[in-house]
């Protein structure tokens, strides 16, 4: 029997590029559950996951272009070898 949980991942997740850095936008959800998860995954697979969930794949997306915009792609870039300090990138 199979009890691990499945995601289910939105159309919507996609890669976006600004100026030669790419990271990208994963929307997914629990298999069942209504809201949906976003998660932003650099080029070294380190990830930012909002804590918030979104009643609908187009609202977390919106809220992942409006966070690159403000805050520049490259603020979701961590370093290669994945350590931060104290919640800071190395």
């Amino acid at each position: 029997m199979d009890d691990e949980p499945k995601l289910e991942l939105s159309d919507l997740s996609q890669e976006i590029t600004s100026g030669e850095r790419t990271v990208s936008v994963e929307i997914y959800r629990l298999e069942g559950d209504v809201e949906w998860a976003l998660e932003i995954v650099d080029e070294f697979n380190n990830s930012t996951v909002w804590d918030d969930t979104f009643p609908t794949e187009s609202a977390a997306l919106t809220e992942a272009k409006k966070a690159i915009l403000e805050e520049r792609v490259t603020s979701f870039i961590g370093p290669e070898n994945g350590k931060s300090d104290g919640g800071h990138w190395k």
